[in-house]
């Protein structure tokens, strides 16, 4: 698959040079704002907006209302990055939220990590994470799976990477690769790929992905990062009722909160490659379940009764618990709206058309570009979501002639790309020291390395369903 021409109606009529130095200023300043100003990134991507506008010559009404199509919708309701993505954020953040209250997260680490031992203990480590990074964030998969790490590290006698390195490649993987997590929804939204096909390729691309990174890696890198599990307090056993007479969720329920969204998604991608007929009545109504906005909905009313009432909450407490998980969530919604915006300058100013310019002709893999430029910005950003939103956008000039399972696939790529190294300018690399008690230099030889690992690895399985498909 390469890269073909593109053409595209632009705000701008600079020259190639001029764009390019534009989208270069751009994300130079949102950089330096970022790492060497300490800036929110919310801001530092509106600032990183009007330099590009400028450097460009795009016009400043027009510059604006760029950004503002990018980041929400200009006609109000739910369209526009605001809509496509902060909607998912808001729902996968009550969902979480309520796990975690009912006790349902709680009990899903508990009853892993009590029936696995020895050397199956790692890959049970995997599998928690995996369930529990299916409806979370990285950042809250971290704070619930962590601690249970240094108590499982504790207790199993086993050095806290065999243990731990399992479980945060759970969480790194998901995130990255399967939606309605926020990077790889944002990929798909930019790029209007296929939601099924995108869902169906990542579990696909993940599942190896975390095998190999995951347990396997997890021995090389203890070799390297050998370090015991600091002594804990014991665990106080608790009664399955609590003081307020509630009960925690069985492993059942918990279990299928976590994949029902997955569950409600799947079948719509399955019927979207087999059933060719758009006006098949069962692919429509799988169409309209299998949406990600749907599915988490779904999904959340069902926990309301299942985790809330279910474990013994009043309504009350019950809704107060969903609404508990979106403050945590706010700033990540300004951050992706905002990134939307910062793409969609950079695409009506034309720079996707100049990256189209400059690889026709020179035989480059677009989904190789894509890796690339998520690479190069993830290294200079740190962050993963950034990566994903600016690289989509860069390279969404390069994708109106690719075919549901080649754009699905540039989603996956971009989506490995942005796991790429994660350092000190990255928010999860001071996550995983502080809850470790790793040095920098530990972090960097465990943590950055995994991600490394999961950035390649799981472009190597995107480049060998591209052969395939």
């Amino acid at each position: 698959m390469l890269i073909a021409d593109t053409a595209a109606k632009q705000l701008s009529h600079a020259s190639n040079t001029q764009l390019t130095f534009a989208a270069l200023a751009g994300i130079a300043a949102v950089v330096l704002l970022i790492t060497v100003m300490k800036l929110h990134p919310f801001i530092s991507l509106i600032i990183g907006s009007a330099v590009v506008a400028l450097v460009a010559w795009v016009p400043g009404g027009a510059a604006v209302q760029s950004f503002t199509n990018g980041a929400i919708s200009p006609n109000g309701g739910f369209s526009g990055t605001a809509g496509s993505v902060a909607l998912l954020i808001a729902l996968g953040a009550m969902l979480g939220q309520i796990l975690i209250d009912s006790g349902g997260a709680g009990r899903v680490v508990d009853t892993i990590s009590d029936k696995l031992s020895g050397s199956a203990l790692p890959w049970g480590m995997a599998l928690m994470a995996a369930l529990i990074g299916l409806p979370m964030f990285f950042e809250i998969g971290v704070v619930i799976v962590v601690p249970i790490v240094m108590m499982v590290a504790r207790r199993s006698g086993q050095r806290i990477m065999l243990v731990g390195i399992p479980a945060i490649a759970g969480l790194s993987v998901l995130h990255g690769l399967v939606p309605p997590h926020p990077g790889p929804e944002v990929a798909i939204s930019s790029l209007h790929a296929d939601q099924g096909r995108t869902l169906l390729f990542g579990l696909i691309v993940a599942i190896p992905t975390l095998v190999l990174c995951g347990p396997l890696f997890a021995r090389v890198i203890d070799r390297m990062v050998a370090i015991e599990a600091p002594p804990l307090p014991e665990a106080v056993e608790e009664d399955e009722t609590t003081s307020e007479g509630r009960r925690t969720p069985s492993f059942g329920h918990a279990v299928c909160m976590l994949l029902l969204p997955v569950v409600l998604m799947l079948p719509a991608a399955i019927v979207n490659i087999v059933v060719s007929n758009q006006d098949n009545t069962a692919r429509k109504i799988l169409d309209v379940i299998g949406t990600p906005s749907v599915a988490l909905l779904i999904t959340v009313i069902v926990a309301y009764f299942v985790l809330g009432l279910g474990s013994g909450m009043t309504r009350a407490h019950a809704s107060d618990s969903l609404g508990r998980g979106l403050p945590g969530v706010a700033g990540i919604m300004l951050i992706v709206c905002a990134g939307g915006g910062f793409k969609q300058v950079l695409v009506d100013a034309g720079v996707g058309n100049v990256i189209a310019d400059w690889a026709h002709g020179k035989n480059i893999s677009v989904l190789l570009l894509g890796w690339l430029v998520a690479v190069g910005i993830r290294l200079a950003t740190g962050s993963a979501t950034v990566a994903t939103v600016t690289a989509a956008g860069i390279v969404s000039g390069l994708a109106t002639d690719l075919s549901p399972n080649h754009l699905a696939l540039l989603v996956l790529a971009i989506g490995c790309g942005s796991l790429f190294f994660s350092h000190v300018n990255d928010a999860g690399f001071w996550l995983v020291k502080e809850y470790f008690g790793l040095t920098v230099g530990q972090t960097i030889r465990s943590w950055s390395l995994l991600e490394t690992a999961i950035s390649v690895v799981g472009f190597a399985f995107v480049m060998i369903l591209n052969v395939i498909t």
